[in-house]
């Protein structure tokens, strides 16, 4: 029972009910666009239903007055066209008003983010043994004044 809680109350669960409603929602307003603008301009060259374009393939097809047919085999393509314009409809709003505009705000966001990371960083560079100890020495040597050529010896 923990578990299934746990797996309610992630935030990818949510997030999945809420598209799943506002899925239902455009739905609709999809569904109205096509039946009051894509039907209509479909309709100038025909019928302005497109459920009623059918193809009659064996005949004689006749319908009754519930829009069943009663003889011959009716292939509803129009049916097929509608459903797939809604398709259609709902893809481009999706890609062109959703995918696109996250894509460009990734791609910008990594874009940023990549030349964040290319920005000069000061590095701390070790200095090996031998070069510390020529340092140390130039340093005493320069402590020491000027040399006149000859060598002091210091006894131990």
């Amino acid at each position: 029972m923990a578990g299934f809680k746990a797996f309610l109350m992630r935030g990818n669960v949510i997030d999945l009910a809420v598209a799943v409603v506002i899925g239902a929602a455009f739905t609709s307003i999809v569904n109205a666009v096509v039946k009051g603008v894509i039907n209509p301009v479909v309709g100038a060259f025909g019928t302005q239903d497109l459920e009623q374009y059918t193809y009659c393939l064996q005949a004689p097809c006749t319908v009754d007055k519930a829009g069943q047919a009663t003889h011959g085999i009716e292939i509803m393509w129009g049916t097929v066209l509608s459903s797939t314009l809604n398709f259609l409809i709902t893809a481009a709003v999706v890609y062109f008003l959703m995918v696109l505009p996250m894509s460009r705000f990734l791609a910008r966001r990594a874009r940023l983010q990549a030349a964040k990371e290319q920005e000069p960083v000061e590095t701390v560079v070790e200095d090996s043994e031998l070069d510390v100890l020529k340092e140390i020495r130039d340093t005493l040597v320069s402590q020491r004044g000027p040399s006149d050529g000859t060598v002091v010896r210091q006894s131990r």
